[in-house]
């Protein structure tokens, strides 16, 4: 979808962080904005900062995990700007840390519900839609580099970002044409997922959101062998991430990946399933027979970063 002027956005988590950076990368291109977000508080400061820089960005509260308001968010945003055409389903939560087996079911829950519910209710509520208006459109759906490599101790954030991968992946190949699909899976940003992630789940629960807390400082001198400020460099200001979203959704990219550094990690997991393969001659005819299984031309699509 190369263009963008006119059309509309429909941003989830879209007050602030990395969703907010996405809808003002959008507005830069000429696009209506709609911004979700469950914080009223905070969305109304995100409409209000796209009002003083003269765009007449639209917020709906909205908890992403509640079908019916997500109906509901839709048609608002529809008698608002007119048909959707760019979906971003970018709410989501860092979650507990510790090994699968020892994290409780009530984070367990809200993890699924956010960050793999929410994503999946925005394909189901608003995905029709654009279908049936026939102006073409794109889903971007925010997973994470650890969608792509998972390390230990965060098993609740891996499987629900892996998740997502998997979801696009199939969406991007049962779209028809003039329609796409991408993973966003970003590094290391300067957001506020931090302090979100503790808001959002107290607000779903009906609790007062926890007062905002600082991290302590860490010693980097006693652990690290290498200057921490050069490190620090590669935490990506959020306006970059929104750009970066943008120029994915115009290549229609299935990935829209951020940091290089994680390409060997990346790269070192799916070597690793290609060992797992046995070395017998393939059956021709059992691969034509299944092709439906044995290939998916969704991953021709992807061109290299230039």
């Amino acid at each position: 979808m190369e263009k963008l002027k006119g059309k509309t956005a429909f941003v989830t988590g879209g007050a602030s962080g990395l969703g907010f950076a996405i809808a003002k990368a959008a507005a830069d291109v000429g696009m209506n904005i709609i911004i979700a977000d469950l914080r009223r508080a905070v969305l109304d400061e995100a409409v209000a900062k796209f009002k003083e820089n003269g765009v007449d960005a639209y917020g709906i509260e909205l908890n992403v995990t509640d079908r019916e308001a997500y109906e509901k968010a839709a048609e608002e945003a529809v008698a608002k700007f007119g048909n959707i055409h760019l979906l971003c389903n970018n709410a989501g939560i860092g979650c507990t840390r510790g090994r699968l087996w020892e994290v409780n079911y009530d984070d367990t829950d809200m993890a699924i519900d956010i960050n793999l519910r929410g994503v999946l209710n925005g394909i189901q509520v608003i995905l029709p839609g654009m279908i049936a208006h026939g102006e073409g459109g794109h889903v971007v759906n925010t997973s994470s580099k650890n969608g792509l490599l998972p390390p230990a101790t965060l098993g609740l954030y891996n499987l629900t970002k892996g998740a997502v991968v998997c979801l696009t992946e199939t969406l991007a190949a049962e779209l028809p044409e003039g329609y796409g699909a991408s993973v966003f899976c970003p590094g290391p940003f300067h957001t506020t997922l931090g302090q979100t992630s503790q808001e959002v789940p107290a607000l779903i629960r009906g609790e007062a959101p926890p007062p905002p807390q600082q991290r302590p400082p860490m010693d980097f001198d006693e652990i690290m062998d290498f200057n921490p400020e050069d490190a620090r460099d590669r935490t990506m200001p959020a306006e970059l991430a929104g750009r970066l979203v943008i120029r994915g959704v115009r290549r229609n990219d299935l990935y829209i990946i951020t940091h290089s550094e994680f390409y060997e990690g990346v790269k070192a997991r799916y070597d690793a399933v290609l060992r797992a393969f046995p070395k017998d001659p393939p059956n021709e005819a059992f691969k034509r027979m299944m092709s439906f299984l044995t290939y998916n031309p969704v991953f021709a699509q992807q061109r290299e970063y230039k």
